[in-house]
């Protein structure tokens, strides 16, 4: 696996493509600079080795040029971030990017147009990755948000630089955590899936099985399963065409020695609303009229308990309706247990959108060993898919 070690950027171009699809306000002000933030590593490597680097990205979902999408929007605040000077081209293949990119000094940084401004770049079209290829002398991806998508920039540009690219340090961090929890952690393994739906983790649950040791189920998807072993719900959320999935993952687990943990008892409320009635509840007990919003006391303790003997801890998704402050507290005491761990010792992983957020929105993201910076990327890594863009430095 290549990365920036393998290369010195002396004099060289950088052609990175970054992912720089940050969120803005109605003032074109850049709100949350994460994203930003993770790609300073490779870039400031770069620069401190004596070479330039020129910036490709896509910003949200354009029809055409469309000057909301402008990445000129975002420029003061990759200033701000990189504390370098940045020059910006307004367009990211042909002639004015060619011309921009060719009077790069070393130590400068240029950063192109929105990529989606073109359509082929999503058609992951050959030509237009060419034209790409052209601005640099050395490809580096360190995209991980956009490494499961085949578009120009992140995987069919690649072919045009054999031998003369790498993984930058953001996404050979990512490869390496995954890995972490999916091959070479160390034991006990445990992967934590929350959510709604059972459906949109079918596949993460039977590809880990043979991983893991322990795996919590929580959040809205412990309703098919309690549910699908007789339990009464109420009115919680359930997939009633997946409570025989549900059975069979269980049977699997039982084959495959991995113990199975589901919420022993919720906070119900009797609507969904922060402002509703609730009352703590038997999971398998829940009357019609009110839901599970949340994990309960007996829960949290013994979820507790299974984080703490664990040593390689995944968290995908939460175990209740955190945006509501009252359905917070589950999720809030999963993130302690898991802080509490990696203080102990533990390498614990955080991916996928949901448990992101809630990881950032509770201050835990300095408490994990590592939060995952691509949501759709991270579960097909955890499917077992080998990402295109991935796939693309390692041929």
């Amino acid at each position: 696996m290549k990365t920036l070690n393998d290369f010195n950027f002396d004099k060289k171009k950088a052609l990175i493509r970054v992912d720089f699809n940050v969120p803005l306000n109605d003032d074109f002000e850049v709100t949350d600079a994460t994203r930003i933030l993770s790609a300073k590593p490779t870039i400031i490597k770069i620069l401190e080795d004596g070479g330039s680097c020129i910036l490709m990205s896509h910003l949200g979902r354009p029809k055409g040029v469309q000057e909301e999408f402008s990445l000129k929007h975002i420029v003061s605040k990759v200033e701000d971030v990189l504390g370098v000077s940045i020059k910006f081209a307004e367009d990211c293949v042909g002639p004015i990017a060619e011309e921009a990119a060719q009077n790069l000094k070393p130590g400068e940084i240029l950063l192109l147009e929105n990529l989606r401004f073109h359509e082929e770049e999503k058609r992951g079209d050959k030509d237009f990755a060419e034209g790409l290829s052209k601005l640099g002398d050395i490809y580096v991806n360190d995209a991980f948000g956009t490494a499961h998508r085949a578009h120009a920039s992140t995987t069919i540009i690649a072919q045009f630089f054999s031998g003369s690219k790498c993984f930058g340090n953001l996404l050979a961090q990512e490869i390496e955590s995954i890995k972490k929890v999916m091959e070479t952690g160390q034991k006990p393994v445990l992967a934590i899936l929350g959510g709604a739906k059972v459906s949109s983790k079918i596949t993460i649950i039977e590809n880990i099985l043979d991983k893991v040791d322990h795996l919590i189920i929580g959040g809205g998807m412990t309703f098919t399963f309690v549910k699908a072993q007789g339990g009464s719900i109420g009115d919680s959320i359930c997939e009633d065409d997946k409570m025989d999935l549900a059975l069979d993952i269980l049977k699997q687990a039982k084959q495959k020695n991995v113990q199975i943990h589901l919420p022993v008892d919720v906070l119900a409320a009797n609507a969904f609303s922060n402002d509703a009635e609730t009352q703590v509840m038997d999971v398998t007990k829940i009357p019609d009229g009110w839901q599970g919003l949340d994990a309960g006391p007996k829960s949290k303790e013994n979820f507790h308990n299974v984080v703490m003997q664990c040593k390689t801890i995944l968290w995908n998704g939460p175990l209740g309706v955190f945006e509501m402050e009252n359905f917070a507290s589950g999720t809030i005491a999963l993130g302690d247990s898991i802080a509490e761990a990696t203080e102990n010792g533990a390498f614990s992983l955080v991916g996928g959108g949901d448990s992101v957020a809630a990881v950032k929105q509770f201050g835990f993201e300095n408490k994990v060993s590592y939060v995952s910076t691509g949501g759709g990327a991270m579960l097909e890594s955890l499917e077992g898919k080998i990402l295109p863009g991935i796939a693309a430095i390692l041929e």
